[in-house]
């Protein structure tokens, strides 16, 4: 039996071998963003993926980049450069791209001494953060439901685009500007330092990113059985269309959002609505439940969801799951057209450890970047940013 060596030369001699000075191992959002990254500064990248296009998490989610999210400091600025990125990106490809911002509303009165803590906390922090009162709420979002509301919060920073959209159409923009390659249906069965190998090829790379997301069995599954990651599975479902151009205006979210985020966890005001929810709503807490909704170009609006941990997952959706995210959604936003036509489920890669990612050398010139959880659009361009100028300073990415 010939060793790897053996095997890249056979095809070597085959001339089925391939070189570039980057591989990025992944056509999600966080392989995109890193081959985004690498071209940017001159390398010649190639991008090889299992699938004839990206059918994972990164097409399977609200398509908002949310950087009210992410805690002040080194990751409310990563999220940030990511929106910029974004937006560069959306100008010149033409892909759908709203400035909507988003906002926060709140029903209960826990609800609203979180929000008002926040902002006084957090008006000169990097966030664009603005008061709503009841009585101007619908200045700010003619969706949202008047009746009941106490107070919200406004953030001019978050982004809305179609994930199906726009990964479909990122890999062309990054082959005409940049002469990105992109190798479709090619699953890799081996990686080591300088080389990869599929079925078929051999490629050689100064560089190789492996950027596979939920899929971590296949390449150094070693090393993630010594991390603490797991993958989440998550309920999400789109509206038909809105009639008459109706607009959803600001991305909303409700209460349960803050208990979901790590940028609400230093509010000393969290614990009481924790301890309400879990008392008063013990299912959502269960089922990881908490609700947004943002609207697409189509006039679809995007509504979820859940979040259920474990390594292997249950194929099939509950429908009590869903009816549980619809009925929140009702309380917050007025009557819409609000019948389905597609539900889904997501699956991603999660640290459990409390790390925001997993950026790993498992040996010379491989990287594993892995482990955004449900931040992928948010965070991926400016985690990319980093990443790539620390490994092609030859420094080893910080594991935060």
């Amino acid at each position: 039996m010939c060793n790897r060596t053996d095997y890249c030369n056979m095809y070597s001699i085959n001339n089925m071998d391939m070189k570039s000075d980057v591989l990025v191992i992944g056509a999600g959002i966080v392989g995109l963003a890193h081959a985004l990254a690498f071209a940017q500064r001159g390398k010649n990248v190639t991008v090889v993926d299992r699938d004839s296009r990206a059918v994972g998490a990164s097409v399977r989610n609200f398509g908002m980049v949310w950087p009210i999210g992410q805690p002040a400091g080194k990751l409310l600025n990563r999220a940030l450069i990511s929106r910029q990125i974004w937006a560069d990106i959306a100008n010149e490809t033409q892909i759908f791209n709203d400035s909507v911002g988003s906002i926060c509303l709140a029903y209960e009165e826990d609800e609203l001494a979180l929000l008002q803590e926040f902002y006084e906390l957090h008006q000169n922090s990097g966030y664009k953060l603005e008061w709503v009162s009841p009585d101007n709420l619908k200045e700010y979002s003619k969706a949202a439901k008047s009746e009941g509301f106490l107070g919200g919060l406004f953030s001019a920073t978050e982004l809305i685009v179609d994930p199906r959209e726009a990964l479909a159409k990122i890999p062309q923009y990054l082959n005409d500007k940049y002469g990105v390659e992109f190798l479709w249906n090619r699953p890799i069965q081996k990686v080591e330092s300088g080389k990869a190998w599929s079925a078929d090829f051999c490629f050689e790379a100064e560089h190789i990113l492996v950027c596979t997301g939920a899929d971590f069995e296949v390449l150094y599954p070693e090393v993630y059985s010594k991390n603490s990651i797991t993958k989440c599975k998550l309920q999400m479902m789109r509206t038909l269309p809105q009639s008459n151009d109706w607009r959803l205006g600001p991305a909303i979210s409700g209460g349960l959002t803050l208990l979901h985020y790590q940028a609400f966890q230093e509010c000393k005001s969290l614990l009481p609505l924790k301890e309400r929810v879990q008392k008063q709503m013990p299912d959502y807490v269960k089922y990881g439940i908490h609700v947004m909704a943002s609207q697409n170009g189509l006039g679809e609006i995007i509504i979820g969801d859940s979040h259920e941990y474990a390594q292997t997952h249950d194929p099939f959706n509950r429908e009590h799951i869903n009816e549980k995210i619809l009925s929140y959604f009702h309380k917050m936003v007025e009557p819409v057209e609000a019948r389905i036509s597609e539900h889904w489920q997501g699956i991603y890669a999660k640290m459990t450890d409390g790390a925001t990612e997993f950026v790993y050398h498992p040996e010379a010139g491989v990287t594993i970047v892995n482990g955004l959880g449900g931040a992928g659009m948010t965070l991926s361009f400016g985690l990319a940013e980093e990443t790539v100028s620390e490994v092609l300073e030859q420094k080893e990415p910080i594991i935060i």
